[in-house]
């Protein structure tokens, strides 16, 4: 089983102590975002987790616990940073705060384990196609040193980003062209492969590569373990991820970026947040009586040889 850290909020910047406590107790317990009274409980054991997948716009907080983490399980972080200022991600570091934290997460997991998400790129006034590409070319040059590739996506425009950022901007045809066309170029000044995210083929023929996220290759390639042949069904429409869980929980993350597909409002996420407590074994508030607890159902999908080798 894969663990997800980061699908549904950012748990590394604002829930890092109730993280830490689940590793070490070895357990978590999740709501299903559609039935709130349905709960699942995940072995967290290093015997029955194949990889966690972190994605992060913040790090800091987690630092110090990384070589821990390492030691215990198989991982893949990803980092993301991007354009924009408070107006647009009021809670998220500055980018030269993100890069200096980004540097000290690859030097102690090696940047074989760290990927730069810029993601997603969206359109303003201010945020035009020519401050992307000075931004990308900016943050580029800083860290593809300490990371094994990047990721780009364009936003989705879910009927909810539509209403928390109505000065959002709609991509045309000829701007993705023109998007892709510099973000490869630039990606190639500096010999840092670009891959994209849950897109069709047709950014392959810009020399973009197509790949998940989650992927049996990159976490073979990042951690020497070998997988099972499995079907790489991805999440949503164009997704190429191995399947996984995610331990997070929506309109819970703190960062208030504005295009946030995962937060209907901010004040829905700081009133859930005063619930948490990190010593509980769910992410926000307590088990109530009327909740009902399964236990998931998990199986590796590595191969068994790669496990054992892992475990000892």
């Amino acid at each position: 089983m894969i663990i997800n850290v980061g699908g549904r909020t950012d748990i590394v910047n604002y829930y890092t102590p109730w993280l830490i406590n689940r590793l070490n107790e070895e357990y978590v317990i999740t709501r299903n975002p559609y039935n709130h009274n349905q709960l699942t409980r995940y072995d967290l054991s290093p015997s029955e987790v194949d990889a966690i997948i972190f994605c992060s716009k913040n790090y800091k907080p987690i630092l110090e616990h990384m070589h821990m983490i390492e030691k215990k399980y198989s991982l893949f972080c990803y980092y993301t940073i991007t354009a924009y200022d408070k107006t647009i991600e009021p809670k998220v570091p500055d980018i030269d705060e993100s890069i200096e934290t980004l540097k000290d997460l690859s030097n102690i997991i090696g940047k074989e384990k760290v990927s730069w998400r810029y993601d997603p790129m969206l359109l303003t006034e201010k945020y035009s196609i020519d401050e992307h590409f000075k931004c990308f070319e900016y943050i580029t040059s800083k860290v593809h040193k300490h990371i094994s590739f990047s990721v780009f996506n364009f936003v989705d425009m879910y009927n909810k980003v539509y209403k928390n950022m109505p000065e959002i901007l709609e991509f045309k045809e000829d701007d993705k062209h023109q998007i892709l066309t510099g973000l490869i170029k630039i990606a190639n000044k500096y010999n840092m492969p670009l891959q994209s995210c849950a897109v069709s083929n047709e950014y392959e023929k810009y020399g973009i590569r197509k790949s998940g996220c989650v992927t049996s290759k990159i976490l073979e390639d990042s951690n020497n373990i070998t997988f099972k042949k499995i079907k790489h069904r991805g999440m949503r429409n164009g997704c190429t991820c191995l399947p996984w869980r995610d331990i997070g929980e929506y309109d819970t993350c703190l960062n208030g970026c504005k295009y946030c597909y995962a937060n209907k409002r901010p004040d829905i996420a700081e009133k859930k947040y005063r619930k948490h407590n990190p010593k509980s074994p769910i992410l926000i508030g307590h088990i109530n009586k009327k909740d009902q607890i399964n236990n998931a159902k998990q199986s590796s999908f590595l191969k068994i040889d790669s496990k054992q080798q892992r475990l000892i």
